[in-house]
């Protein structure tokens, strides 16, 4: 098992000793534990958790604020929610701001592992649909400078398209360059 690291938020020192003891005993990497969100925060800030913890009730700066400022800066992978309440207006609140997982207190191991899991699962599936669509958009960005230049040189060489894709890609291969690289550099000189 990969050993995620792990911050736990919560104002009740006894319910982060029990979350921390039970993911320790888990093989996870308890990193640090905070009693409000601003120390949530600042943790997360330090050690960029794989996981956090957070209580929505909380002194200062509540769960709910702190998983939308830790989300927004991307400081954890993952943010599960703890709390008594399993009201309709948190959990909506709870998604809205980045959160992964929800766990309604008293919380028992049995609970706790598995919705840890589900939710380390969750953000890195997210993760990797990003880094697609990451490298969807390069790629549509690439091919759109390529379609621009072979337009440049069709109507400055009077070459047809596939013969400004070939001339392109023959320029790309000498050069030891990519076809998009070598593209911008011909629409900038034009």
């Amino acid at each position: 098992m990969n050993m995620y690291s792990v911050v736990i938020a919560d104002d009740d020192p006894i319910i982060r000793m029990d979350l921390s003891m039970m993911l320790e005993n888990a093989g996870y990497d308890v990193k640090g534990e905070a009693s409000d969100g601003i120390e949530a925060v600042k943790l997360c800030e330090q050690y960029h958790p794989d996981i956090i913890l957070l209580d929505i009730k909380m002194p200062l700066f509540d769960g709910i604020n702190a998983a939308a400022e830790i989300n927004s800066r991307d400081l954890c992978s993952c943010i599960i929610m703890l709390t008594a309440y399993s009201d309709d207006k948190f959990v909506e609140q709870a998604a809205k701001n980045g959160v992964m997982g929800y766990l309604v207190k008293p919380i028992t191991q049995d609970a706790l592992l598995p919705a840890v899991k589900m939710a380390i699962t969750r953000a890195q599936n997210i993760d990797k649909l990003e880094d697609e669509i990451d490298h969807q958009k390069k790629i549509t960005a690439e091919r759109k400078i390529i379609e621009r230049c072979k337009g440049i040189m069709m109507k400055e060489e009077g070459l047809t398209e596939e013969e400004a894709y070939k001339k392109l890609q023959k320029i790309a291969m000498d050069k030891r360059c990519t076809m998009a690289e070598i593209a911008s550099m011909i629409i900038k000189n034009a």
